[in-house]
């Protein structure tokens, strides 16, 4: 699956593209604790949050994430969008809770990645 693949799949709205719309993903996860995804996530490409900040945005950054989708309909500000474009980080919104955003990925083929520290 690649980033573009995600909007029709979500049915969100993209923000920005990022650097690598088109590159493929193969994993994701979805939190809204910052600190989790830091810790336990390993070789994600998307990220799924409800946390509209910039901490999202410097998190999946230093995660080398390629794309960031906000859950529950929540829409990211300029600032957001502004810092996710500079990084390469692409941006899109849906109206699914995580859960539903997460299984829809899921059933479509993208999986979480194995984390054998839990």
């Amino acid at each position: 699956m690649t980033v573009r693949e995600i909007q029709p799949i979500l049915d969100a709205t993209v923000y920005c593209e990022g650097t690598s719309f088109d590159a493929a993903v193969k994993t994701a996860c979805g939190s809204d604790m910052m600190s989790d995804v830091l810790a336990y996530v390993k070789d994600q490409s998307v990220l799924l949050t409800g946390l509209l900040n910039s901490q999202a945005v410097r998190t999946a950054e230093m995660m080398d994430m390629l794309c960031i989708v906000f859950v529950r309909g929540k829409c990211p500000d300029e600032s957001i969008v502004q810092l996710a474009q500079e990084r390469g980080i692409a941006v899109m919104s849906t109206r699914y809770p995580m859960f539903a955003a997460c299984g829809r990925l899921y059933e479509n083929g993208l999986k979480g990645g194995e984390n054998t520290d839990v």
